[in-house]
Order: C-alpha cells, then sequence, then structure tokens
C-alpha cells in the first residue's frame, strides 16, 4: 500500500479510502489512485485486513447432496449475493446431515475464521445440529428450521402444494394422488401437509401418498402403481424429477397426458418446460432465498449486541402449463 501512495503521489490513508469506497476521495485523486494499483499489480492481504478488522470476509456454508436440485440452487443464490455482499463463501458438503456431522462442519468453519455460517438443513436430523450451535457465532438456516432457535429463510413449501392440489382439483379432478418425498426431509413434510389439508377441507378423498426419493426412477415405479389403478386422473409429485418418471410410467401405460391423467410437479426445474408435455409445476425462488438469508446473517454480524430470531417465509410460484387438463 506504501508503494501505490508513493508511485500515485498521495497519503497512505487515501489509498486506504479508495481501497474501502471512501466518498470524501475526488474523483482524479481516486482514478490516480486505481491506476497506480493496476500499474503495480498490487492485492489486499486478507489475513492482515482481518487481524486488523476482526474481519474475515468469508461465510461458511454448510449443505448436503449438491447434486438434488434444490440444495444446488439455494447454494448457488447464496453465494451470489455473498458475493454482492462483498464476501467470500466457503462451503462444507456433507454426506449426511446427522447432528455430528453438522456440528464437526461449523467447528471447522469456525475454526477457519469465517464471520458466521449458513446451513442448508432441509432434513430433520440437521435441523436438530442448529440447537448446538458455538455461543456468539452468527448463523442463519435455510429451509426446514421452523422449530430452531436460529434466524431461518425458507420458501413456504405448504402454500405450493395448496397451489398444485387447488389447481388440479378446479379442473374438476375428484381427487389428487401424492408421490411423496422421503420422510425426513421437511420439505417433504410440507408438500404433504398442503396436499392433505385441502383435500381434507374440500371434503375430498385422501388417498395414501406413494413413497419416493426425489429421483425419477422413484416416481416411475410410483406411476407404474398408479397406472395400474382404476380412476386415478390427477396426480401431484412432490418434486419435478418424480414427475418425469410419473409421466414416462403413463406413457408407457398407454395413458395420454393431459388427456387421461393431470401432472403437477414442485420446483420448476430448467427442464420442466421441456418435458413432454411440459410440466405445470411449483416455482422456487431460490435467488430471494439466497439474498433474505445473507441479509439476516449480516444483520447478525454487524450488530453490536444480540438480534432477535427471524424467519422469513418466500412465497411460491406456480407454472401452468400443458401437462394438466380439465377433467374428462
Amino acid at each position: 500500500m506504501s508503494d501505490v501512495a508513493k508511485l500515485a503521489g498521495v497519503s497512505h490513508q487515501t489509498v486506504s479510502r479508495v481501497l474501502n469506497d471512501h466518498p470524501n476521495v475526488r474523483e482524479q485523486t481516486r482514478a490516480r489512485v486505481l491506476q497506480a494499483i493496476d500499474q503495480l499489480g498490487y492485492r489486499r492481504n486478507l489475513v492482515a485486513r482481518a487481524l486488523v478488522t476482526s474481519r474475515s470476509r468469508t461465510l461458511g456454508v454448510v449443505s448436503f447432496d449438491t447434486t438434488l436440485y434444490g440444495p444446488a440452487s439455494t447454494i448457488y443464490g447464496i453465494e451470489q449475493a455473498a458475493r454482492t455482499a462483498g464476501y467470500f463463501v466457503s462451503i462444507v458438503s456433507l454426506k449426511s446431515l446427522d447432528a455430528s456431522s453438522v456440528g464437526e462442519a461449523i467447528d471447522y468453519l469456525a475454526e477457519q475464521g469465517v464471520d458466521g455460517v449458513v446451513v442448508v438443513a432441509p432434513q430433520r436430523s440437521a435441523a436438530r445440529a442448529l440447537d448446538s450451535l458455538p455461543a456468539g457465532m452468527p448463523a442463519v438456516a435455510v429451509e426446514g428450521a421452523h422449530r430452531s432457535p436460529v434466524s431461518a429463510v425458507c420458501i413456504d413449501q405448504v402454500e405450493g402444494a395448496r397451489l398444485a392440489t387447488r389447481h388440479l382439483l378446479d379442473l374438476g379432478h375428484h381427487t389428487v394422488w401424492h408421490v411423496s418425498g422421503p420422510p425426513d426431509w421437511l420439505e417433504a413434510e410440507g408438500r404433504l401437509e398442503g396436499w392433505r389439508a385441502v383435500l381434507r377441507e374440500e371434503g375430498r378423498p385422501v388417498p395414501e401418498p406413494l413413497p419416493g426419493d426425489w429421483s425419477p426412477r422413484s416416481g416411475y415405479v410410483a406411476g407404474q402403481r398408479l397406472a395400474a389403478i382404476d380412476g386415478v386422473s390427477a396426480v401431484f409429485a412432490a418434486n419435478d424429477q418424480m414427475a418425469l418418471g410419473v409421466l414416462r410410467a403413463f406413457t408407457e401405460a398407454g395413458v395420454r397426458v393431459p388427456e387421461q391423467i393431470s401432472i403437477v410437479g414442485f420446483d420448476d426445474i430448467p427442464e420442466s418446460e421441456f418435458f413432454s408435455p411440459p410440466l405445470t409445476t411449483v416455482r422456487q425462488d431460490f435467488g430471494a432465498v439466497g439474498r433474505h438469508s445473507i441479509e439476516l446473517l449480516l444483520r447478525q454480524i454487524d450488530a453490536s449486541g444480540p438480534v432477535d430470531v427471524e424467519r422469513l417465509v418466500v412465497p411460491p410460484g406456480f407454472m401452468i402449463r400443458s401437462s394438466t387438463a380439465p377433467a374428462g
């Protein structure tokens, strides 16, 4: 920094003000400092900066199974929001989200000096791990931590399922069958709850859910079972991947979609509008989840004392495409 100041003909403090975007620097002076920085190839010493400010400008993220669309999109949204706020992100991806693994990951990130952590906790076991966070560690949970003592951001899974189920009933279908997600996933639980609530409110039969594991194969197996049941005209799958498997099973059984069976998914993955037919589905705004989680975390980091626990719920969207039609 001293070399930059000497080349630009300014003080060390002026260089510091330019680097920190201080408003009280003339544009001509700022341009001269930036030119010197570029000429010398200057880079900040982040370790030294962290020692002075007690901030690493790095946030930790703990997640699980980033091959799944939801967790992967959530992490991307968090990373983009953190970068916009001027922070780096250190990600720990776990094979399982049990309390012990999550605790070890948070301890590891704390040792690296992160300023706070975001835990993507879609499973009940991961949410329980948040009960034992290190004292004073700013933290936010994403998805599922509705009973946790830390601030959280989630998409309204129950409302998304209600939108899907209501849409199918409004098309004249007598009832709606459901292919559910894994039981330990709080997102699957919310979608199951919303589907069941609408059917009960309308006095419709509530069929036994068919279990799935988020994969197209599990949806395909469920679809084969549904294709063998008389009177099935509407299916709500707990994610788009399983809906794809259901579509395949009905097509192989000679059942036309949407003429004979209407299908709704959940997520609005990029491929869903290119399914055959294009899939009606619930859309999740992962960008909003990322922005809100970083906002809550930075609020804790910047606070001079304890802050209230907050829970932000992001409303779902609904995309109507060609996989649903009025009951025949």
